[in-house]
């Protein structure tokens, strides 16, 4: 399939490569900032950048949205695309409706509208990911895009579904909590270690431990540990002052341990 992208960020870095090589063939990539467009077409095989976002010429069949949730509409305000052309955006959280309704405004011709979601975290710049089991979360407006994108995901993907937009965006904001939120709690481990001169690289083995553990079972609660799970509210007192003179951290310390004392509570 003939194939453009709009948009050279974390996603596309990872998407487009992985498109080629699954036999693919990306024409174009368009992005705001050209040194993005210009580093990812160095990656693939004879692509090239495109300046604009008129594509009334191109000779792609698919194109691909990989930009910033905010950004969408203003997108397809601007794009121009070929008549019976198939845009897909790539959002989580974004409903497949918005971009229809957007193309039918925008779009002086008829165009087939989807979602195309990989459900990972992306960065540019670090090595290409395998795709084969990254979920690929597919949804289009009529059958025969929807097949195309389900053969698309199954190229690139042992892992593809057919969700719909509140689906998707139930998985957008569980992996919110999974994978920022662990993240942000991570930095904050990594901040208050450093600020006492204590290495983070101690928090490891028990960071990997937590992580394969909660992956291990059916319920990452039944494997839940630590002084809210125990009740252990003196220790918890203690914790809250070290704490005393960093208010923000303090309340998100007792936010988690009141949720966790709730649910575990008998």
């Amino acid at each position: 399939m003939e194939i453009s992208f709009v948009g050279a960020g974390n996603l596309a870095w990872h998407l487009a490569p992985a498109l080629e090589n699954a036999g693919h063939h990306v024409n174009e990539v368009y992005s705001r900032q050209l040194q993005h467009s210009r580093q990812l077409v160095s990656n693939l095989y004879d692509a090239r950048t495109h300046s604009d976002l008129n594509f009334a010429d191109s000779p792609s069949q698919l194109f691909i949205l990989a930009v910033p949730d905010d950004s969408l509409e203003s997108v397809c305000s601007q794009l121009v695309l070929p008549e019976n052309a198939i845009l897909v955006h790539t959002s989580g959280s974004q409903s497949l409706s918005k971009l229809e309704r957007w193309e039918t405004i925008y779009s002086d011709v008829p165009v087939q509208t989807g979602v195309f979601y990989a459900l990972q975290t992306f960065t540019r710049g670090r090595p290409f990911m395998d795709f084969m089991d990254i979920p690929i979360c597919v949804e289009a407006t009529d059958k025969e895009t929807e097949d195309i994108l389900v053969k698309l995901g199954q190229e690139l993907s042992d892992i593809v579904y057919i969700i719909t937009s509140a689906e998707r965006s139930t998985l957008h904001l569980a992996a919110v909590f999974a994978c920022n939120f662990t993240n942000h709690l991570l930095t904050i481990a990594h901040d208050l270690t450093t600020a006492q001169q204590l290495e983070f690289d101690l928090l490891r083995p028990i960071i990997r431990e937590t992580i394969q553990k909660g992956l291990s079972v059916d319920n990452p609660a039944d494997v839940q540990t630590g002084p809210a799970r125990r009740g252990d509210l003196s220790t918890i007192e203690r914790h809250l002052a070290q704490l005393e003179n960093a208010p923000q951290l303090a309340e998100i310390y007792q936010l988690i341990t009141k949720n966790i004392i709730q649910r575990y509570r008998k």
